[in-house]
């Protein structure tokens, strides 16, 4: 299948990717974090699921043409948790997500990425505005969607929660 965007790209500190076989081991991280999930999937996950969802985000780019990326810092090796695009059949808009494992918060990764994404984005999905779906609650992603441009559209009730759409820039 030929991608709507690259499936790489890179910043001064890390390389955005397509995840590999080998990468839920560090991508569970994130996802076996209560704190790190509390807003996002809710709950920390076993093994299995974080690889079943990493599997889901392969397919995403199969699917639709974008999606995640693996974020591998360039120093280590590792990935510290995902950005990319992101369009579930029950989100309101295609958006740029972000998800760190905690220990790699407040570094400055999450920003980067994102504002790698937007960037791809403008590039090569001119026609899609894209969005961020944030839980209402989660302060530190409503920060960084401010940072980087994305301006609040409105608040939605979403499975039994209130979330804000943050919409961003559509030129650099």
């Amino acid at each position: 299948m030929e991608f709507l965007v690259p499936d790489h790209l890179e910043t001064e500190r890390l390389i955005l990717r397509q995840f590999r076989d080998e990468d839920w081991k560090d991508l569970h991280h994130y996802y076996s974090s209560a704190e790190a999930t509390k807003f996002t999937v809710g709950r920390e996950f076993t093994e299995g699921e974080t690889w079943r969802t990493m599997c889901g985000m392969v397919g995403h780019w199969q699917v639709r043409g974008y999606g995640p990326y693996a974020l591998e810092e360039k120093s280590s090796g590792r990935v510290l948790g995902t950005a990319g695009f992101w369009y579930p059949n029950d989100w309101p808009s295609p958006e740029i997500k972000w998800a760190l494992a905690p220990e790699h918060w407040g570094k400055g990764y999450a920003s980067e990425a994102a504002r790698a994404v937007q960037n791809a984005g403008l590039s090569h999905l001119p026609d899609i505005s894209l969005i961020s779906f944030i839980n209402a609650e989660n302060t530190a992603s409503i920060r960084l969607a401010h940072a980087i441009g994305a301006k609040f559209e409105k608040e939605v009730l979403f499975r039994g929660a209130n979330w804000h759409i943050y919409r961003h820039p559509r030129e650099t």
